[in-house]
């Protein structure tokens, strides 16, 4: 008779019904470090890590929308060469995201994710809505690259200091290097040369 009992109550609570509007206390805080894989990291190193790795996050974030925003938006002679460029480089930098996130996450963290989130701990200016002529673009997108740069510079230090070898290894293969890269292609376009004329050609017409 309990068996019977039991198998209604089963019966009872099994439904295909989604349970929607859910909510809950957070399982784990932003801030913190958890579980503790054999990484020979202690939990001093993994949170300053995951706090370092949080605003490359942010950063990159950040220089991955801007690529986005001066993909939909360039316009002038240039604009087939730039729309695909720009579109490349915010493949590239999405790439970036999940490697840094995935990280974080390794080490026991929680990895800064949300819009609202991103705005308040990015280094990056934020740009106007508008549309922005070239130039201003590629030097806005120097700009965060080098803010960029500059973190990576620092974090792969102190994880060398620290030990924390791959994150010295990500930071320094994968961020680092894929950003030196990306400057190098846009800081071609800064260049002042003519577009259809030689400037000896010009004078020898004037």
């Amino acid at each position: 008779m309990a068996n019977n009992d039991t198998d209604k109550n089963i019966q009872r609570t099994v439904s295909a019904q989604p349970r929607l509007h859910q909510h809950g206390a957070e399982i784990q805080a932003y801030g913190t470090v958890n579980h503790l894989l054999p990484l020979e990291l202690e939990e001093p190193v993994r949170l300053e890590m995951t706090a370092l790795l949080n605003q490359l996050l942010a950063d990159t974030m950040t220089l991955r929308d801007l690529y986005k925003k001066a993909h939909w938006q360039v316009v002038g002679p240039t604009f087939y060469q730039l729309h695909l460029l720009f579109e490349k480089h915010f493949n590239e930098q999405a790439e970036l995201v999940d490697a840094i996130a995935e990280r974080i996450q390794l080490l026991g963290g929680v990895n800064i994710a949300m819009a609202a989130d991103i705005a308040e701990t990015t280094q990056i200016e934020r740009p106007p809505r508008g549309r922005e002529d070239v130039p201003v673009q590629l030097s806005r997108l120097l700009d965060a690259h080098q803010i960029v740069i500059r973190q990576s510079h620092k974090l792969a230090r102190r994880a060398g200091e620290l030990g924390d070898d791959g994150t010295n290894d990500l930071v320094v293969s994968e961020v680092l290097r894929g950003n030196e890269l990306q400057v190098w292609f846009l800081s071609e376009h800064l260049v002042d040369v003519p577009l259809v004329r030689t400037r000896s050609a010009a004078a020898e017409v004037l």
